[in-house]
């Protein structure tokens, strides 16, 4: 059974506005339990799970931000991303060469997970190619090079999402709350909910960006190759 370690005395890392319906801490390991259920049979969604739920250190410590932030920097240097110290609401999140790191930890391992699945292509667009992001400051110039249509938009962003946490967890850093925040068990009693998570696991794994085992892979998304 995945359970995190301690969460019910743990504030949220970060607003919970985007979170469609919040979720008590207190009732969290039930909930954890109920969507573990099911999982039953998927052992990569499973493999994915147990990280996640237990990216909660035992002793509440969710470490220092600027540590953290400098472990997302270091993830982003060894996939070759360059970084700019500045606030993305100076410009964009993404510039086409640069991420912009002063913001929180788990912003800037979710940009660079927006880099690796990107096509090369739109490597090169502001925000790459999706719209503007909402750190992002000038808003009217990122949407302006938006390629993509709001469904491949969606879809690429669900991709990004667990690929972002998945690096979270494989960090140390606590990725449950991104999970929360990023409404992956939202409907966590539907058998709908688990399977949409499941087929988005496989397809990063059918692409090469997690291992069997939910691990996530200093690859990048190579020319033509669809996800």
């Amino acid at each position: 059974m995945v359970r995190p370690e301690r969460i019910a005395s743990v504030p949220y890392r970060t607003s919970t506005a985007m979170i469609l319906t919040p979720i008590d801490t207190s009732d969290l390991p039930a909930v954890l339990e109920r969507f573990e259920q099911q999982l039953s049979g998927r052992s990569l969604a499973l493999a994915a799970l147990a990280r996640v739920a237990r990216s909660i250190p035992s002793d509440g410590d969710l470490g220092d931000p600027q540590v953290l932030r400098a472990q997302a920097i270091e993830l982003a240097a060894e996939l070759g991303i360059e970084t700019l110290d500045e606030e993305p609401a100076a410009a964009f999140s993404w510039d086409g060469q640069r991420i912009r790191t002063r913001s929180e930890p788990s912003v800037v391992i979710h940009e660079v997970a927006h880099w690796q699945l990107c096509s090369p292509e739109r490597r090169a667009l502001y925000d790459f190619g999706l719209g503007a992001g909402p750190e992002t400051g000038r808003i009217e110039e990122a949407n302006l090079v938006t390629a993509l249509s709001e469904e491949e938009r969606q879809d690429e962003e669900g991709l990004t999402s667990l690929l972002g946490i998945l690096w979270e967890a494989e960090l140390g850093q606590p990725a449950l709350f991104a999970f929360l925040e990023q409404n992956w068990l939202e409907g966590y009693d539907r058998p709908a909910t688990a399977l949409h998570c499941d087929r988005m696991l496989s397809r990063l794994h059918a692409a090469g960006f997690i291992d069997a085992e939910a691990r996530p892979l200093l690859v990048a998304r190579k020319t033509g190759q669809i996800l």
